[in-house]
């Protein structure tokens, strides 16, 4: 087994946004910042100077964001789990993730950047993967139906499927 003397931190690849990214993110949550923001060496001559690597933290969690150019974007394939507690708290992370954005499917969207995230409820976390599958089957029911997800409406699907 390895022993890490770090831990592992999601690395991002921008076109140019990465510092703009970075900065917007780091808004929205609380314990969040920029810890450094590197440059392009003269090696790199169409880029020198120009933003390379942005290294910030979201709710204590460190993230890499690099300017590398076009040739790749985010898709469907990794998104950003959220769990949140109160529907305050996904409506408000829910509506400022959009903007500029799209909703998706079952608590799912993309960001100004084009970059996935899941705001999600804990409470449906415990339903689906909790050990009754009867109200795991039921949430999911309900969250298939939504794009943000709404609490309520997840427990009073599970307490439909209860009686």
């Amino acid at each position: 087994m390895i022993k890490l003397s770090h831990k592992i931190a999601p690395f991002l690849w921008f076109d140019t946004e990465a510092e703009e990214a970075a900065r917007y993110y780091t808004s929205l949550f609380d314990d969040s910042r920029i810890v450094t923001t590197s440059r392009y060496p003269d090696a790199v001559p169409d880029k020198a100077g120009s933003v390379m690597v942005v290294t910030f933290e979201l709710a204590g969690q460190r993230f890499h964001a690099l300017n590398g150019g076009p040739q790749y974007t985010f898709d469907e394939s990794i998104s950003l789990l959220v769990e949140c507690e109160t529907q305050d708290e996904v409506d408000e992370l829910w509506t400022k993730l959009c903007e500029d954005g799209e909703e998706r499917p079952c608590g799912w969207l993309v960001d100004r950047y084009g970059l996935r995230w899941q705001v999600t409820p804990r409470r449906l976390l415990e339903f689906v993967c909790g050990d009754d599958p009867v109200a795991a089957s039921a949430a999911m029911r309900a969250m298939f139906e939504m794009k943000k997800i709404v609490i309520a409406d997840i427990e009073r699907a599970v307490q439909a499927s209860r009686r």
